[in-house]
């Protein structure tokens, strides 16, 4: 069992950090190997509830090494403030590595991404204004600043001073803003690399000789399979590859080594940002949903928009990476409901779709059909074992695994580190 995968099924904010934690206790190295600070996991450990954005979730375990990969944006800035908040509450941090190639966000990647986001008025996607689309357009025209220039300076300079010769004409005569003097970005850059130098190394090389060796490696994706720049809801979508694909390439392992494909899905639904939502919920269970669920945005502090769990998107997901195990989180969330819609297909324009439609218009305009099925109203926090849910919940919860395409492995019934049901081994056959 070398490598595990543990990515989102829906639109993020799954809880794929909850399963990333469940697992840590198992593995040796953590990997997060896309996207940057534009979205985060929290974990709660006893009483101790942790918000990570840059870094990889292993990092609260101990023995566990964690690993900042080359497909990640790193803005250095948040990830000196993530690094010292954790030291700051008596977390060991000194395993952490970062790849030598991985992209550095600036300064000017930040403005560009709020100015541009302003300018696009009612088409906005719903950027979280981070700089992340900008330094990954960057890092594919080849433009882009790396870890490893902040150790050249003659390097970094060169890179700087050229981006900023075209991007300053571009903020002033376009956006009207000030230019931004690339001193300012090189210097603060340079800044960063005694206390980079330690971390940074050819992470890899590292991955491959660990897995040579044996050790177990977890894989965690950042954002999730509906918000993947191929495979989502394009536009309205994030700047990497969130699926079992983006693992091969922001990461540099070979595929023949990911034994375990672990996707984790809420027991309803929720995305930030716009975009379609076929399920979406306008009326009291959205907001029963958003305040029970506690829904609102680890990173960016958002509201999410709720709704019912759709199971066409389950199986998109289960196909797209290859799942072999679910993780369904927040089943807690729907105690007390007394019945619990599931959309089992898509009616567009009268034709009914129980696959996903490729066509982005029509799923836009997708209407979902849905299936009804008994509540409960019991508590079930306190359950460990699928016997001892309520049988209105094991039912909900076959029915969704009938439904998904990959098998439901361990449940979340609450907030705490202890509380889920496994039902079946996330890391043996």
């Amino acid at each position: 069992m070398p490598a595990l995968l543990v990515s989102g099924a829906q639109w993020g904010d799954e809880g794929k950090g909850r399963a990333t934690d469940l697992l840590g206790s198992k593995v040796d190295y953590v990997v997060k190997f896309n996207g940057g600070n534009n979205a985060g996991h929290t974990i709660v450990i006893g009483k101790e509830k942790y918000a990570l954005h840059l870094l990889p979730s292993g990092i609260l375990t101990p023995g566990v090494t964690p690993v900042i990969a080359n497909g990640v944006v790193i803005d250095i800035e948040v990830l000196m403030h993530e690094i010292e908040a954790l030291r700051s509450r008596g977390v060991d941090v000194s395993k952490l590595k970062v790849s030598a190639n991985a992209h550095v966000i600036t300064a000017y990647h930040r403005t560009l991404d709020r100015v541009t986001e302003r300018f696009l008025g009612k088409r906005q996607i719903g950027t979280t204004g981070r700089g992340i689309g900008p330094t990954y357009a960057d890092k594919i025209n080849r433009v882009g600043i790396r870890i490893q220039d902040i150790f050249d300076e003659n390097i970094l300079r060169q890179k700087v001073e050229a981006a900023l010769e075209f991007k300053n004409q571009v903020l002033v005569k376009i956006y009207n803003r000030r230019a931004i003097d690339p001193e300012d970005v090189i210097q603060e850059l340079l800044g960063y690399r005694a206390t980079l130098e330690p971390m940074v190394c050819d992470t890899a090389l590292l991955l491959h000789e660990a897995l040579e060796a044996g050790k177990t490696v977890l894989y965690e994706a950042g954002q999730a399979t509906m918000l993947d720049i191929d495979h989502g809801t394009y536009p309205f979508v994030t700047s990497s590859n969130a699926t079992t694909g983006g693992l091969i390439t922001g990461s540099g392992i070979a595929p023949q080594h990911l034994t375990r494909v672990i996707s984790v899905i809420k027991a309803y639904t929720t995305r930030v940002g716009a975009g379609p939502f076929p399920t979406e919920l306008f009326d009291e269970h959205g907001d029963f949903l958003r305040k029970q669920g506690f829904e609102f945005g680890t990173t960016t502090g958002r509201p999410r928009r709720c709704g019912w769990y759709d199971a066409p998107v389950a199986r998109y997901a289960a196909r797209i990476n290859g799942v072999t195990d679910f993780v369904l989180t927040k089943l807690d969330v729907l105690t007390g409901l007394k019945k619990i819609p599931i959309c089992v297909a898509y009616d567009v324009n009268g034709v009914t779709h129980s696959e996903m439609p490729v066509n982005q218009s029509d799923f836009h305009h997708a209407k979902p059909v849905y299936k009804e099925f008994e509540g409960w109203q019991e508590d079930i926090s306190g359950a460990r074992t699928f016997e001892e849910l309520p049988a209105a919940a094991q039912h909900y919860i076959l029915e969704l695994e009938k439904m998904s395409g990959a098998r439901i492995s361990a449940i979340g019934v609450g907030p705490e580190r202890e509380q889920v049901v496994v039902r079946h081994s996330l890391t043996e056959d």
